[in-house]
């Protein structure tokens, strides 16, 4: 690679979608008409470049983000492939963080679906400039207009069509410009509505104060001064090109390519600051062992540079800098700032790493939450400790998993999405380690949270050598506030060093309430604290805390919380009575429901205790012509008849002589 990359445009782009939206079909056709590729793969067929996986060439869909690259016009750009099925949500979330630009793909037949709106407000939160493609423009079903109507309803009034659909479904032929004089004639021919030049006027004009005062005198707008007006403000994330097309066909492709560059920016930075990197990603290599994906913002990596990762507290050398391209890898020696590369060497990264500075680095969006626990059991007790080790590896890759060995119990569970990701743990636990295991039916997981205001208080002064009194007031948070902690404490009765320790042990004292469930939503505040100049060990708070923290929760008393979805069902009208009355017994709210097309529609919100079979029976009941589509809908109080405990691991601190004997490892077995 020349020293002069930094000069060479570049662009960073991430593709989005519902499931079966079209992405991986979308970046395949992009690559081969970029020239990337020689031939067209196939999802159907296994044979897609950006499906690396055996199990995603098996299934035929994509379950871990990919990252490709191609060259179109003097530009590099970098694609990422992401899954679209909710189960893989994590994979999404960690790509969009990378991005400079996003394509957000939305079927010309189903429309907007959850997911679809979820990724949208997501990459709305993070001011993430986005092109819309409506895919799929050939099947039956197809509707432009309908679909334009949907988006302006439920995604953004300013998606702005900047090529119109010539025919649809099996008279689809491809897409003319709306922002070219030349193409008037074909889209007047096809007259879909709000395809046209004058509706990108209309709507740009609620931007453009010059093009607004042409719109209302009525003066007309050259195309070249529109196609301007919506550059601008599509890299500034405030307009969104619309394109059409059929991908599976190859129609719209190319004008999906020119789009990037037109509308997309290019990532700021760099080389020559200091490094700011971020790691999004994390797999292990047969040869090079842990390889970790990394976005620069600002600096430059190269072969045998030593990186601090700042999140670790650590330093580690780079052996090797690669360019991944679905299953090929190429030695580039060095990565520069706006650019994406795995590196080799750090063997102790995790995802989520900040390299160098942090100030660079955009915040983390909060999509994926995962909702069930599962219980993983090996074949035989000899095989337990390659499994262990095989899930770290797995978790490593994805820390959702969040994998818990209990030791003395001899179980191992990780939390996951849903059963089509249960599926895939089976399949590459057998294919990439060997592994044959077995999983328990899910369990869902329930949170906790303090039913009033209370204060807990410890004096952990026994036996010596020991000193550490604290004391807690908990109160309840706001639904979704998760934990704000807070201290009063004046650092000459408790020691700013002592101070830290506590704040550490809070969130690890609420791992388990009263119920044996995480609490969540609200304040913990040190009203007082105290320490011995003489007995007092840093280690005595990460002792105390506990107790004092489950001392408040039993004054407070704990509030169940169980897990919401948010769903939309579509089934043919006569099914739609049996639906109602399926939502009454699963204690569903819901809208009043719609008909459109021949189609009964509800969307409402019920619990994930009492849906987690509803899929499968829906479509049993329907004759497969039933679609539910859900997205997580956050935490609410259980109704009073709902119970559910989860067995406490270890001492509780409320036992606080046994739970003292344990932490000092003086607790006979």
């Amino acid at each position: 690679m020349r020293d002069d990359n930094q000069a060479i445009s570049r662009r960073n782009v991430g593709i989005f979608a519902h499931v079966d939206a079209g992405k991986t079909t979308t970046t395949e056709h992009i690559l081969y008409h970029s020239g990337r590729i020689r031939s067209l793969g196939s999802v159907d067929n296994g044979t897609a470049q950006t499906d690396s996986m055996d199990v995603e060439r098996e299934r035929g869909i994509s379950v871990r983000s990919a990252t490709t690259s191609f060259s179109w016009k003097d530009t590099l750009i970098n694609l990422v492939d992401t899954p679209g099925h909710v189960d893989f949500l994590s994979e999404v979330e960690r790509s969009l963080r990378v991005m400079d630009g996003a394509i957000l793909i939305v079927s010309a037949v189903e429309g907007v679906q959850s997911q679809t709106e979820m990724i949208w407000h997501t990459l709305q939160s993070l001011k993430i400039p986005t092109l819309l493609y409506m895919n799929k423009m050939d099947r039956v079903g197809a509707d432009p207009e309908r679909v334009l109507r949907d988006i302006h309803k439920q995604l953004t009034e300013m998606a702005v069509p900047i090529y119109a659909p010539l025919g649809q479904e099996d008279t689809f032929r491809g897409a003319a410009n709306v922002l070219s004089d030349d193409s008037a004639d074909a889209v007047a021919a096809d007259g879909v509505r709000g395809f046209d030049l004058a509706s990108a006027v209309e709507k740009l004009s609620e931007l453009d104060e010059r093009m607004l005062t042409s719109y209302i005198e009525g003066a007309p707008v050259e195309a070249r001064e529109v196609k301007a007006a919506l550059q601008r403000y599509a890299r500034q994330g405030e307009a969104f090109p619309l394109l059409v097309g059929a991908s599976s066909k190859g129609l719209g492709i190319k004008e999906l390519m020119e789009a990037i560059l037109d509308y997309l920016p290019g990532p700021s930075g760099s080389a020559e600051q200091p490094l700011s990197a971020v790691v999004f990603r994390v797999e292990r290599d047969k040869t090079m062992g842990r390889m970790a994906y990394v976005r620069l913002y600002e600096g430059t990596i190269r072969n045998r540079d030593t990186v601090v990762n700042v999140t670790q507290g650590v330093e580690e050398k780079v052996t090797q800098i690669r360019k991944i391209d679905g299953r090929k890898a190429e030695d580039i020696g060095f990565v520069m700032a706006g650019d994406i590369a795995a590196v080799c060497g750090l063997t102790q990264v995790r995802i989520g790493d900040v390299l160098g500075r942090a100030d660079s680095v955009p915040p983390a969006p909060q999509m994926a939450v995962p909702l069930l626990t599962v219980q993983v059991h090996a074949e035989g007790e000899a095989q337990y400790p390659a499994l262990v080790v095989a899930l770290q590896e797995l978790t490593d890759e994805d820390p959702l998993l969040d994998l818990q060995w209990l030791q003395e119990e001899r179980e191992l569970h990780v939390k996951v999405m849903g059963a089509i990701q249960l599926e895939i743990l089976t399949s590459l636990l057998s294919s990439r380690f060997g592994l044959r295991v077995r999983f328990d039916q899910p369990s869902v997981i329930y949170k906790e949270t303090p039913s009033k205001v209370g204060e807990g208080f410890i004096a952990y002064t026994m036996p010596k050598p020991c000193w550490a009194i604290l004391r807690f007031r908990i109160e309840p948070g706001a639904p979704g506030s998760g934990l704000v902690y807070e201290s009063l404490v004046r650092g000459e009765h408790l020691l700013v060093q002592y101070q830290n320790e506590v704040e550490r042990r809070v969130p690890e004292a609420l791992q388990q309430g009263l119920l044996g469930w995480e609490v969540t939503d609200l304040k913990v505040t040190l009203v007082e604290g105290e320490h011995h100049v003489w007995h007092t060990h840093p280690l005595d708070f990460a002792v105390a805390t506990p107790m004092g923290i489950m001392q408040g929760l039993a004054q407070t008393g704990t509030t169940l919380l169980e897990p919401m979805l948010q769903v939309r069902i579509t089934v043919p009208e006569e099914f739609g009575g049996k639906v109602l009355s399926d939502l009454v017994q699963m204690r569903a709210a819901f809208d009043p429901p719609q008909m459109t097309g021949g189609r009964f529609v509800v969307e409402g919100r019920l619990p994930v205790a009492t849906s987690l079979e509803y899929p499968v029976k829906l479509s049993a009941m329907s004759g497969g012509r039933g679609v539910i589509t859900s997205s997580f809908a956050g935490y609410q109080p259980s109704p009073p008849d709902v119970h559910a405990e989860r067995k406490r691991r270890g001492v509780n601190p409320l036992d606080q002589s046994k739970y003292i004997l344990a932490v000092r490892k003086a607790l006979s077995t």
